[in-house]
């Protein structure tokens, strides 16, 4: 009862005060939202066309998945749809997912990881409960039916496990479900210009008032699951030591029951925080109109007096601020650009590859078939590149080798994860960039023509020279913004931490300058973290800048200007996405592997990643339960199935 009561009482405390922080940040950031609106920014204008909503009318993959069911501890083939949410949903059969039915479960993937081996899982689970170590083959409290497990960890969350029957299809589920994670844990929409600065901030500077600097692995999902992950952060440990000595029986039950204990506890923490931040974001825009008023009514003075305060803590913290960078920053600047730049670059070089060797691809086949046709089919493949994760993998695999050992510890970098899965993301991005430009200038240069098949390759060649000069000025650019943002996210918590208990007592006399009417626009908290920032932008962007001078990065200088070659380009890119389908190839067919839409529409979709065909074997059943007859480990296990047949 009194854990019960404690895990109930908790979120409203940790959320209280994170609200607080989270007001007092609102009115911040919509000073910045309305100055940097009436003021403008520049920044360097793309070279390719950027794609709206790239994934309208598409799913990203569907199949079937073994998935254990922990109540009666069997495993059960279902039908798993992966929609463009990237949200997993897994239905009792195809059927019951074409018919638009409930779907029996959905993972919102935030703060997941994707495993394919009982040991990575083990490890992890070992460091839920200190000093309970289970090994492997030790009489599992998960029995695996197959040799090819696909596990998802959360630290707090249920965990869901699946398998499969073949190492092709565990890649390729793998490839999915990291994924899915990926894009879960891309943090908050930029397109909300106050709310997203706003709720970061708070975030940043509540965990700052913990004693917690550096970066943070669970910032990840929508505010409602980072506000959850922020209260278990505290709350975990805490039940952890009163529980964990309490739970009896075996290694793996006690495992078992703590697991399901941290389950219960999150999904009720997730659901009062739920509650409270809608609440939250309900009250702070109550308050807009009469907040956005004052500021347009008297921004040159609200500007003015925030430069005089400024100006103030400036001459404070400079001196300070300089000797720590010089000391304690600047000797470590090019060792952590080098450990970010290389598999970095390395990835964005391979992203470049790929998209050639497609292209290549579609140059050969268009000139042994020949005609639009032939084109138009080959297109619609590469249309989806970027959202293809089997295809990416190999891109992505070149920066998961970012490895800021020796350097993690001394800046509180709690794991390299933050940056790898930004950084692909990015190159996410640039691929589709660079299909959908490549896609209209293509269209534009075959619309009314008629040509054969060495024309269309010369056309092909053509377009794609022009694009590959696009990608690399644009990826040169993309890569010089994430370095610069990852050095100022490894280096400023780290100067903060250092910086901030020397000026604690000095800060409160600083917002007796700012007049009363303007005091919820300027903190002096925000002040002294812009000044420090200030203290080492000169150096980071000098590093970055000698570091683009290297040729094996394949950065462009920041001198180097391309001009507009296509001047008219971005005209194209109001118009929809190309429907090579309908235009080249005269029909509406539905392309192989397009399954419905699921939950709320019958609208087919086109399905990014195509369905496995298992050849060798024959058809399973959908609605059958396996027995598990012993341990997962290196034994093959015979399946028996009962039920109607259906393919997997």
């Amino acid at each position: 009862r009194c854990w019960v009561f404690h895990a109930q009482q908790f979120p409203v405390q940790v959320t209280g005060e994170f609200g607080h922080v989270y007001e007092q940040q609102y009115a911040v950031a919509l000073f910045n939202s309305v100055r940097f609106e009436i003021e403008g920014g520049g920044a360097p204008q793309s070279q390719l066309l950027h794609r709206k909503n790239p994934l309208e009318d598409r799913s990203i993959f569907s199949g079937g998945l073994f998935q254990y069911l922990e109540e009666n501890k069997r495993w059960r083939n279902r039908f798993v749809f992966v929609a463009d949410t990237y949200n997993i949903s897994f239905y009792e059969n195809k059927m019951a997912h074409e018919r638009s039915l409930r779907p029996k479960g959905t993972i919102n993937c935030a703060g997941y990881k994707a495993l394919t081996s009982m040991e990575e899982y083990l490890e992890l689970i070992n460091t839920s409960l200190p000093g309970i170590k289970a090994k492997v083959g030790s009489g599992q409290f998960v029995k695996c039916a197959t040799q090819f497990p696909l596990i998802l960890w959360h630290p707090y969350a249920r965990h869901h496990y699946f398998c499969v029957l073949t190492e092709k299809e565990q890649k390729k589920w793998h490839a999915v479900l990291q994924d899915c994670v990926r894009h879960s844990n891309n943090g908050l929409s930029e397109e909300c210009r106050v709310q997203t600065p706003a709720f970061t901030d708070a975030m940043r500077l509540h965990r700052q008032a913990q004693g917690h600097y550096g970066t943070w692995d669970m910032m990840c999902g929508g505010p409602p699951q980072i506000l959850a992950n922020l209260v278990m952060e505290t709350l975990h440990p805490e039940l952890r030591s009163l529980i964990g000595p309490r739970l009896k029986g075996k290694i793996q039950q006690r495992q078992r029951n703590w697991m399901l204990i941290s389950a219960a506890v999150y999904k009720q923490v997730l659901s009062q925080t739920q509650a409270q931040y809608e609440a939250l974001v309900q009250a702070c825009e109550v308050q807009t109109s009469r907040l956005d008023t004052v500021l347009r009514t008297d921004m040159d003075q609200i500007i003015t007096s925030k430069e005089h305060v400024s100006g103030k803590i400036r001459a404070l913290v400079l001196p300070r601020a300089g000797q720590l960078l010089r000391g304690s920053v600047q000797p470590f600047l090019s060792s952590i650009l080098e450990a970010l730049m290389e598999p970095t670059s390395r990835g964005f070089s391979e992203v470049r590859d790929v998209f050639f060797r497609e292209l290549v691809e579609v140059s050969k086949n268009t000139l042994n078939g020949g005609g639009k046709d032939k084109l138009a089919e080959h297109m619609e493949k590469i249309s989806m590149l970027a959202f293809h994760p089997v295809k990416m993998q190999s891109c992505y695999e070149k920066v998961e080798q970012l490895n800021l050992e020796g350097l993690q510890q001394r800046f509180d970098v709690s794991s390299p994860s933050v940056f790898i899965q930004r950084a692909q993301i990015l190159m996410r991005e640039q691929m589709d960039n660079a299909v959908y430009t490549f896609e209209h200038l293509l269209h534009q240069s075959l619309e009314g023509k008629v040509q054969g098949g060495e024309d269309l390759c010369k056309t092909i060649h053509c377009c794609q020279d022009r694009v590959l000069k696009k990608y690399d000025y644009d990826s040169s650019t993309v890569r010089k913004k994430f370095f610069k943002e990852a050095l100022l996210q490894i280096i400023i918590p780290y100067m903060l931490k250092q910086l901030s208990p020397s000026f604690h007592l000095d800060l409160p006399r600083f917002q007796e300058l700012i007049f009363e009417d303007f005091s919820q626009f300027i903190l002096v908290e925000n002040v002294f973290e812009e000044v420090v920032l200030q203290s080492v932008t000169k150096d980071i962007m000098m590093a970055v800048k000698e570091a683009a001078v290297q040729k094996k990065h394949n950065l462009y200088r920041d001198s180097m200007i391309l001009t507009n070659s296509d001047p008219n380009l971005h005209l194209l890119g109001e118009n929809p996405s190309v429907d090579w389908a309908t235009q080249f190839r005269g029909g509406n067919e539905e392309p192989e592997g397009a399954l419905g839409g699921g939950g709320q529409s019958s609208r087919r979709r086109r399905q990014v990643v195509s369905m496995i065909q298992l050849d060798e074997m024959g058809p399973l059943p959908y609605e059958s339960c396996l027995e598990v007859p012993g341990n997962c480990g290196c034994r093959r296990y015979t399946l028996h199935y009962r039920g109607l047949s259906a393919r997997l």
